[in-house]
């Protein structure tokens, strides 16, 4: 599902040239959960925002379900993006001003589906994560794990192949981050490839497979 050869991000300013990745070769099957580790500024980010056509890699190749997808212009890769790619941060990423029904049913929006469509999806997702209770609550007014519960509908609402992770339990405490884990790994069991970013040992865990980077390479790739 996703390859990368030689896959590059240079930031460079008049007197510095920051190598975030310096070919960075990886592959995730469809399916797979694979789990990226190492230090803070090791590239672990960067490399999330290249595979989930954030940003462009500066030199290499990115394959995205055999197509080569690197050179994309940013309405392009918007284009693919919309269902196919589903995203769980950290900071969670709610929009204040909607509600949690609202803030599920955005990417919805976003590709065009039908209304009698949307109320059904979202609240299936709702009902998944269970936070139906929750519906017309803001974000303000949740916890942090409610509010990592909502991001999680909202990746999953439209049905992506892949989810990408960054960090997602960095900003809950253990309970909440063990759920948010288990709610993770039952989308894997369901076919769902997951892409996750974290410092945590217990969660990579989870993982079918991790690998590590340091300095913006590939260190090592470990099959749990």
């Amino acid at each position: 599902m996703i390859k990368t050869e030689n896959l590059q991000k240079v930031f460079r300013t008049d007197e510095v040239e920051t190598w975030a990745l310096n070919n960075v070769s990886i592959e995730v099957k469809e399916g797979e959960f694979v789990a990226i580790m190492g230090p803070s500024g090791c590239g672990k980010s960067t490399l999330l925002n290249i595979l989930g056509l954030l940003d462009n890699p500066t030199g290499g190749k990115y394959y995205l379900n055999g197509v080569e997808v690197g050179s994309y212009t940013e309405s392009q890769r918007t284009s693919l993006r919309k269902g196919v790619i589903g995203f769980v941060f950290q900071s969670f990423n709610l929009i204040d001003e909607l509600n949690v029904y609202e803030n599920i049913e955005l990417p919805l929006l976003y590709l065009g589906v039908p209304s009698a469509e949307r109320k059904r999806k979202v609240e299936a997702a709702m009902e998944r994560m269970g936070i139906t209770h929750r519906a017309k609550h803001f974000p303000q007014q949740l916890s942090g794990g409610q509010q990592q519960r909502v991001a999680i509908a909202r990746a999953v609402v439209s049905g992506p192949k892949l989810i990408l992770a960054d960090e997602p339990t960095g900003n809950l405490d253990s309970k909440n981050g063990r759920e948010v884990m288990e709610l993770l790994t039952e989308l894997h069991k369901e076919g769902t490839t997951i892409v996750m970013v974290t410092h945590s040992q217990h969660d990579a865990g989870f993982a079918d497979r991790v690998i590590n980077l340091f300095d913006g390479q590939v260190v090592t790739e470990v099959n749990l």
